[in-house]
Parts: C-alpha cells; sequence; structure tokens
C-alpha cells in the first residue's frame, strides 16, 4: 500500500508575518484569538472562585490588624449595605483572579496577533519590555499593600475617640485594589524611560540631566494620586520611582556604550563648525579629440547634448 505525503502548507503565523494574509483572514485570525483567551479567563474565573475567600481575606488583612480594628467574637467586622453586595464582590475578586492565572494565556494569544507586523529587533524589544514590566507592576502592588496599612493606621488615628468606625466591605476593597492598581502601574514609567533611549530619542546624558526635574515630577504626581493624605504613602511611591528612574538610566547608559552612542564621526563638531572632508577627487581629464574624418551628422558621443530650444508653456 503506498501512502502519499502531502507537503505541510505556512502556518497562519507564517502567512501573517509574509503579509499574504487578506483583511477577512485577519478579522477570522482576531476572532479565533479572542475566543481562545475568554476560553482562558472563563477556566481562571472558575479558579478565581474557589479562592475569592483567601484572597479576600488577604485584602482585609491591613485593616484587621491594625488596633482600631473592630472585632466581633474574634472576627474582624466588616459591614455591607446591600444584600447582593458581598456576592458581587466575590464574582469581581474571582474576575479579577482569573485575569491573574490566566494571564500568561491571552497575553500569549495577543502576542501571537501582533507579533507577525512586527521586525525582528522590535520582537526582541517586546521580550525585554514585557519580562521588565511584570515584576516592576508586582514590586509596586506589594509596595501598596504595605502603604495601605500605614495609610488606614494614620486615618483611623485621627478620628474621635467617642466615633466608632466600621469600614463597609465594597468600598474597602476598591480602596485597596485601587492603590495596588494605581501604584503597579506607576512602576512601569521606568520602562517608557528607557523606551526612548533605545529607540534613539533621548541619550542617558540628557535623560540623567533631568534628574531635579523627574524628582519634582515624582512627588507632585505622588501626592495627587495617592489616596491618603499622610505623608507615608506619597513619600514612599516618590523615592521608588526615584530610584527606578536612576536605576533606568543606568541601564541606558549601558545601552548607549553597546551601541558606541557618543563616538560618532562628527560627535565633537559644533553645529557651526565645517567638518572635514577626507575625499581626493579624481583628476579631470581633456576629451579625445575629434578629427575631420568624423563624418557629418553623426553626433559626437563626448559632446554635451545640445539644448532643446523649447518653453515650458509651449503646446504646440
Amino acid at each position: 500500500m503506498a501512502f502519499a505525503l502531502r507537503k505541510r502548507g505556512p502556518s497562519t503565523f507564517e502567512r501573517a508575518a509574509d503579509g499574504s494574509m487578506t483583511l477577512i483572514e485577519h478579522v477570522r485570525e482576531l476572532r479565533n484569538r479572542l475566543f481562545r483567551a475568554s476560553v482562558a479567563i472563563l477556566v481562571g474565573f472558575g479558579f478565581g472562585i474557589w479562592l475569592a475567600e483567601p484572597v479576600l481575606h488577604l485584602l482585609q488583612q491591613p485593616y484587621c490588624d491594625l488596633p482600631q480594628a473592630r472585632y466581633v467574637e474574634g472576627k474582624c467586622e466588616f459591614v455591607q449595605l446591600g444584600p447582593a453586595d458581598l456576592f458581587l464582590l466575590n464574582l469581581k475578586v474571582a474576575l479579577w483572579v482569573g485575569l491573574i492565572v490566566a494571564a500568561p494565556v491571552w497575553l500569549y494569544q495577543l502576542w501571537a496577533f501582533i507579533a507577525p507586523g512586527l521586525h525582528r529587533h522590535e520582537r526582541r524589544y517586546a521580550y525585554f519590555f514585557t519580562a521588565l514590566a511584570a515584576p516592576l507592576f508586582a514590586a509596586g502592588a506589594v509596595l501598596a499593600y504595605f502603604v495601605t496599612a500605614k495609610g488606614l493606621e494614620f486615618l483611623l488615628s485621627i478620628s474621635d475617640s467617642e466615633i466608632s468606625t466600621t469600614l463597609e466591605i465594597t468600598k474597602y476593597i476598591s480602596f485597596v485594589t485601587n492603590l495596588i492598581l494605581l501604584f503597579g502601574v506607576a512602576f512601569e514609567f521606568p520602562l517608557l524611560v528607557l523606551m526612548l533611549n533605545f529607540v534613539g530619542i533621548a541619550s542617558a546624558k540628557r535623560l540623567l540631566s533631568w534628574w531635579r526635574v523627574a524628582i519634582f515630577v515624582f512627588f507632585a504626581f505622588s501626592a495627587v494620586v495617592t489616596p491618603t493624605p499622610d505623608p507615608f504613602g506619597m513619600t514612599a511611591l516618590a523615592i521608588c520611582l526615584s530610584a527606578l528612574y536612576f536605576g533606568a538610566v543606568g541601564i541606558a547608559f549601558l545601552n548607549d556604550k553597546r551601541r558606541g552612542r557618543g563616538k560618532e564621526i562628527y560627535a565633537g563638531i559644533d553645529d557651526d563648525e565645517v567638518s572635514p572632508l577626507e575625499f581626493d577627487a579624481d583628476p579631470v581629464v581633456a576629451g579625445q579629440r575629434v578629427d575631420a574624418s568624423t563624418p557629418i551628422g553623426v553626433p559626437d558621443p563626448i559632446a554635451p547634448p545640445a539644448p532643446i530650444e523649447r518653453r515650458y508653456d509651449d503646446m504646440t
């Protein structure tokens, strides 16, 4: 029995990379990627429902560890204003957990759809920035978790001793998660600094010369976006952003050294200075002499062509 082997055609990724896919095929590819990402998020949402209660306890811990926390029968007490608030909050936390659990899948689907349109060096930069983005966001989230405890301690310490404070669960969780998201996104700022250097917009020396303005912007940004009025959260965020900025400038110096920036052939020449030209022109020699034996009517190949006596507006 004979078997016929069929040659495997190019994959969807290869066809998208060489530009042979049509518009309808791109739309279908996007639909398939979104479907796979949605299925992954749905599976992660199932795990999130199982992990919602431990995650809620973890988010409640900064308040429950404070001496001002209110305990009833040995349990840290929160209140809910609506009968379905806690149920909806569990679903929201489960969705957040599902997005985090399914992040490798839906991020890969997003990357697989975008990557064919990028050059090789652009893909290398994307790998580098993606590898830095996740740890930076996680570091910002961890810092926000500790800042939350300090901020709550400050806010609850200035309340009147005759007033009993009980926190509403949905507003408290929104307060904590917004702070975590804010700090995590703020920690991605060094990636913007590195991007400016990697694409050649700003050199490391220029970035270092902006350090005073950068620190002022960090403290102003921290004062505006930090939800707590205490100075601890603002100062912690501003100091961390300043440290990350100088770290990014250090990486920019290494990148400039690797690429040899600042050592170009005209780097030491001012803008109004004439640059030297190391060019030796070939000597001009006389053309071949035309003798009387050249037939009349035959154009001389050396002689320049006669100008055409015709105006640009001569239509006849």
